[in-house]
């Protein structure tokens, strides 16, 4: 089982956030007392934060998903939905966040270094905070928003200030063992170490760390290896330490070709901008100050090597070093002229002036739009397409199951000048209308959906425009007004007709139609 991980693929997603309440308070004497429907909850974010008690990203190669809680829904009384707790996933010190694309999200280097990963949704609000003026009880709330949610790359680069580099069982990890209090894997048989090894070392009064770069043999650059995939934990280093096998007990290689491979492997790597030095500038790995350390000179041929090939990297320019991770010759001298490197390389960067970016603020053009209309085709038929961090999330935020939401949706992009954009991109009645760009709403257009829904009567959840029934216009309400006035002159003159013509038809019962008339205007037969 692996026990070391450097780099993992980590899908996280915020948590959603709750749906607003719809609710009308109601209490003794006061059956109706307005609405008091709570808002939603917002969902909790996914933070990385850098931990010294995390070395490994070996957790989240085991377990990739992770997913912030939820927000809780609003609830009646103007109760507040609770908000989703924060997901802190710890992260060693030098952790890279990446997009899958390879773009850097984040560089977390220090102790409680954070990065939002997936920031949680917003809660919906409920209808008492909807209520206004002329919309005195909302029948609808708004829905919870969902969290977002992406796949995002974490690499770890050791934090050390010098890299040992070189082929397999040169003696890097015998170095550091040497060198300082780590214990890493040694043995008296031809193998490479699986894992980079750290080791702090004193020198004088420099404290440094320094880190092997494990499985580095020809093309690990190019994938050859495990050179490739441990490379970077060499971009933060000041210096790089070439250990050279002087006692190897293959005959086709020597300590001159062993450097000018590692130095091509060196030359070919791309160092990403994750790691830049105090100008803001990514130093190439092979323009870093190097030295050699010439290992295991306490065997008869080694110490023989050496002295062969150490004129040869003089004459290139390089600070050579006989040392012996077994009898610590040469160590001291060897720590000495890595700490020399490395404080000149603190004082650079104390001496270097903080480059501090000045915020700008944008605000928004008054006449710029906080949306787009693009117009598509699409079985031959017109589409209108429009895009924005407004109307999307007003779509995401609306119940369509419930007309009076409906409405007020198309009361906010009404208002957001929606209606006045799509007449002048040549949009007619019934023309299809989409509204985000994945998982987008689909509607035909009705250019008589005009804002102004809270003037409208009818019951709560419902809105008028939505339903059947139509408002009549003036010419209707005028046409119907003159066949009214003409049914009544037509009765009346049908009246006058039967009373010309002697037709009559009266009650013979006093009274239904003349109590008040004295006993003496009757007849006997009760007649009048």
């Amino acid at each position: 089982m692996a026990s070391f991980v450097d780099r993992v693929v980590l899908h996280v997603s915020g948590g959603h956030g709750g749906h607003g309440c719809v609710s009308i308070k109601r209490e003794k004497f006061k059956p109706l007392g307005g609405p008091d429907g709570g808002n939603g909850g917002n969902g909790g974010d996914v933070v990385l934060r850098v931990s010294s008690q995390t070395t490994t990203l070996l957790d989240y190669h085991h377990s990739p998903h992770r997913h912030a809680e939820n927000g809780g829904p609003g609830m009646g009384d103007w109760r507040v939905g609770h908000r989703g707790e924060t997901l802190v996933l710890p992260v060693p010190d030098g952790t890279v966040v990446k997009s899958r694309d390879g773009n850097v999200l984040a560089d977390l280097v220090g102790e409680g270094a954070e990065f939002i990963a997936a920031a949680g949704g917003q809660g919906g609000l409920g209808n008492a905070a909807l209520a206004t003026a002329k919309r005195k009880a909302p029948g609808f709330a708004l829905l919870g928003i969902e969290g977002e949610e992406r796949d995002i790359v974490l690499e770890l680069k050791s934090i050390a200030d010098v890299a040992l580099v070189g082929f397999p069982s040169a003696g890097k990890s015998s170095l550091i063992a040497a060198m300082s209090a780590a214990r890493p894997k040694i043995a008296d048989y031809p193998f490479t170490t699986l894992v980079p090894n750290l080791g702090v070392v004193q020198a004088g009064d420099v404290r440094f760390t320094i880190a092997d770069v494990p499985g580095l043999i020809e093309g690990a650059s190019e994938g050859r290896g495990l050179g490739h995939d441990f490379l970077r934990h060499v971009e933060r280093c000041a210096a790089i330490v070439h250990v050279l096998d002087c006692g190897t007990l293959e005959s086709d290689r020597n300590p001159i070709d062993d450097l000018d491979i590692i130095e091509g492997e060196l030359a070919k790597y791309d160092v990403d901008m994750s790691f830049a030095g105090p100008d803001g500038e990514v130093v190439p790995l092979n323009e870093r100050p190097r030295l050699v350390a010439l290992n295991k000179v306490d065997l008869p041929d080694g110490k023989a090597m050496a002295e062969m090939v150490r004129a040869e990297l003089e004459g290139r320019g390089y600070r050579v070093f006989e040392v012996s991770a077994t009898s610590h010759e040469g160590l001291r001298a060897l720590g000495f002229a890595m700490a020399e490197i490395v404080q000149r390389a603190r004082d650079e960067v104390k001496a270097a002036p903080p480059k501090v970016t000045p915020a700008v603020l944008r605000p928004r053009a008054v006449n710029e739009k906080s949306f787009t209309i693009r117009k598509e085709e699409r079985n031959l038929e017109p589409l209108f397409r429009i895009i924005g961090e407004k109307p999307e999330r007003w779509v995401k935020q609306t119940d369509f199951t419930n007309d009076e939401a409906v409405g007020y949706l198309s009361d906010r992009l009404n208002r957001l000048g929606v209606e006045d954009e799509l007449f002048k991109a040549g949009a007619h009645a019934g023309d299809t209308v989409v509204i985000g760009e994945d998982d987008a709403v689909v509607f035909d257009w009705e250019p008589t959906m005009s804002a102004g829904a809270e003037l409208l009567a009818g019951p709560r959840g419902s809105d008028v425009r939505l339903s059947d029934w139509s408002r009549p216009t003036r010419a209707q309400k005028r046409d119907e007004f003159e066949d009214r006035k003409a049914a009544r002159a037509a009765a009346r003159d049908e009246l006058e007709a039967e009373r010309r013509a002697g037709i009559w038809t009266e009650s013979s019962r006093r009274k239904e139609w003349a109590p008040d008339l004295k006993s003496e205007e009757r007849d006997d037969d009760g007649e009048f």
